[in-house]
């Protein structure tokens, strides 16, 4: 993982809007249904596990409190959703099992076999270089680690069509989309085996009509209160240009797997 210094993209307002949307402590869809989704086939009992691109936290305390692991440490690039994943693990009571880091985008702050699990839910998307990406995850897993993630992935790796370009421009967000042929390539360079992608397009493209509605009406509501009518008109935007490129198949949210060989 290479980058530059690091200019945040989820402040309070990005926060409070997409936790009003998804959820308290969500940044991304899905819920804790979608997290139990992803990590159904691992055994988490008395593991220590890192979640890459923790967001506020939300995922990694849900995991924390729902599953039996020995101990999880939240990695983030930005200090404000940081700031607010520490203060939920307070309110939770839950230092002593989750801990949060912040770091400049770079080499995972971790040392060489630190983790038995490596999750990461819609947060690798802003990685462009997925190469260098797996590398770093297969360094910091265990031998017979597991990885498992969701991720925004594009369907294919050629130039984006016009209309992917107008919904990155939208969302305005560091999206470096690789496709789930690129996902698995990369990981099987990095080392991994039994590398496996679900297709989770389906799924969301029924769940961002929702989502598309519940800003609709948010527009004179609470959410609207809190951020600012002028972000909730944003965003519907964005979805509506999501929702085109979701229904031609461009846009691909994917589940991926691997493992570490023992």
């Amino acid at each position: 993982m290479t980058g530059e210094a690091h200019q945040p993209e989820y402040d309070e307002q990005a926060i409070v809007f997409l936790e009003g949307l998804w959820g308290d402590g969500f940044l991304s869809p899905g819920g804790p249904e979608e997290v139990d989704r992803i990590v159904a086939g691992l055994d988490l009992a008395g593991k220590k596990v890192l979640d890459i691109g923790c967001g506020s936290g939300g995922i990694t305390l849900f995991l924390a409190r729902n599953y039996p692991l020995a101990h999880i440490t939240g990695f983030d690039v930005e200090q404000p959703v940081i700031d607010a994943a520490n203060a939920r693990a307070r309110e939770y009571g839950l230092t002593d099992r989750a801990s949060f880091l912040r770091a400049d985008p770079g080499p995972l702050p971790f040392g060489d076999e630190s983790f038995d699990i490596v999750f990461s839910k819609d947060a690798l998307v802003h990685v462009a270089d997925k190469e260098s990406l797996f590398a770093d995850v297969f360094r910091v897993l265990r031998p017979g680690g597991r990885f498992a993630a969701s991720d925004w992935m594009i369907g294919h790796d050629d130039e984006p069509s016009r209309e992917m370009r107008d919904y990155l421009a939208a969302e305005g967000l560091s999206f470096g989309m690789g496709s789930p042929a690129r996902y698995r390539a990369a990981m099987k360079k990095a080392g991994f085996v039994d590398v496996a992608t679900v297709d989770r397009n389906p799924w969301y493209r029924v769940r961002a009509r929702e989502e598309l509605e519940q800003l609709k009406q948010a527009r004179d509501g609470t959410l609207a209160q809190k951020v600012g009518q002028a972000y909730v008109d944003k965003n519907i935007r964005t979805w509506t240009a999501m929702l085109t490129v979701l229904d031609s198949g461009e846009h691909r949210p994917t589940h991926v797997f691997g493992t570490k060989p023992a």
